[in-house]
């Protein structure tokens, strides 16, 4: 059950909109096509505008269609109504197309555009955001799981073609199709994982925990703080996580839920060197300057974690998506300020649950 919005567009000749009575002949064509497919249309609202026009009709008090015309040459027509499950949409695709391009061409309209059905307050949400905030409609059909932890919001939704998805905060954070992801963060084939003592802060989902085993490391303790999220992952994305959920601890790894933070200074305090240290965590923010508690935050962490690295270790953690162009250069700003120096190599690829591009970094002394 949601309510569906149909958006149009159509690019006319400035001179006819820019014209009152020309716009009032766009408006009565357009409202005269709408009535093929609303018989029932009725003028609810007209408002007078000088350069402009707009008015709401509506169809049995059920379905709303706003009309507007810029001055500047565009034409919008808006539909909204709501569907109930197992009801027939009022416009099919074919219905839309037809219009769009039957309106096109009385119109004589330089471009037109009509988008597919927005889905609007579902139970079930299928949009999220890219990392430079790009609406991203998604093929998820069911929800698995939805709790909330004392630290987040917690899902678990499953996508035709992704699988199962983890979702925190309304953010996408890894699904069964991301195995790119994890391979990329962890820089497969490129770094020596055997015999190596690992830290993981963060890592709830597992994955980067059950790949790393698979290259036969001395130890690896992974740190995170979020129980609910560890049982989720453990119930619902058990492909990219194994059994190390549900295990907790073997014989060259242990899991330890709690503040990654307070167990690094513990770490500090007793001398303990990692070889790696991951920083599966925040992303890092967008934002126009490298303040607040989200940059505080990842100070403290690579203030932290250089002190539990080996002086030949490294730093290895995921940044933003490519497009996030500023808030990288301020993460790497943050990195130079670091004492001591450190030097760092990125890099990238395409994630199917993200539908862009992300960057890793992988961080050492200099």
């Amino acid at each position: 059950m949601t309510a569906q919005t149909i958006l149009f567009d159509f690019t006319v000749d400035k001179e006819r909109t820019t014209d009152a009575k020309e716009r009032q002949e766009i408006a009565k064509l357009l409202r005269h096509e709408l009535e093929h497919i609303f018989p029932q249309l009725n003028l609810m609202y007209q408002m007078p505008m000088e350069h402009g026009y707009y008015s709401v009709l509506s169809e049995n008090q059920d379905t709303i269609i706003t009309m507007r015309i810029f001055q500047q040459g565009l034409v919008t027509i808006n539909v909204e109504y709501y569907l109930e499950n197992g009801k027939e949409p009022l416009m099919s695709f074919d219905t839309m197309r037809a219009m769009e391009l039957i309106l096109r061409q009385k119109l004589n309209s330089d471009r037109s555009k009509y988008l597919p059905p927005i889905k609007r307050g579902g139970y079930i949400d299928i949009y999220m955001t890219s990392s430079d905030e790009r609406i991203i409609e998604y093929d998820i059909d069911s929800l698995l799981y939805e709790a909330r932890s004392p630290f987040q919001k917690i899902q678990i939704m499953h996508s035709k073609t992704l699988g199962n998805m983890l979702i925190l905060d309304e953010l996408q954070n890894i699904a069964e199709s991301d195995l790119i992801y994890t391979e990329t963060l962890m820089g497969r084939g490129n770094e020596n994982y055997e015999g190596k003592e690992i830290c993981i802060l963060g890592g709830g989902d597992g994955a980067l925990l059950y790949e790393l085993l698979k290259e036969n490391p001395k130890h690896v303790v992974m740190l995170e703080i979020d129980e609910l999220v560890m049982q989720a992952c453990n119930k619902y994305l058990n492909s990219i996580c194994g059994d190390v959920l549900e295990k907790r601890k073997g014989d060259n790894y242990e899991i330890i839920v709690g503040d990654c933070v307070e167990y690094m200074k513990k770490f500090i305090s007793e001398g303990r060197k990692f070889d790696y240290v991951f920083g599966d965590l925040t992303d890092i923010p967008i934002s126009g300057a490298p303040i607040g508690e989200c940059w505080d935050f990842i100070r403290t962490i690579l203030e932290h974690s250089f002190h539990i690295l080996k002086s030949d270790g490294k730093y290895l953690t995921h940044g933003n998506g490519t497009s996030c162009v500023e808030s990288l250069e301020l993460f790497e700003e943050q990195l130079r300020l670091l004492k001591p120096k450190v030097k760092f190599t990125t890099s990238k690829a395409f994630v199917p649950s993200f539908m862009e591009e992300w960057l890793f970094y992988q961080v050492s002394l200099a």
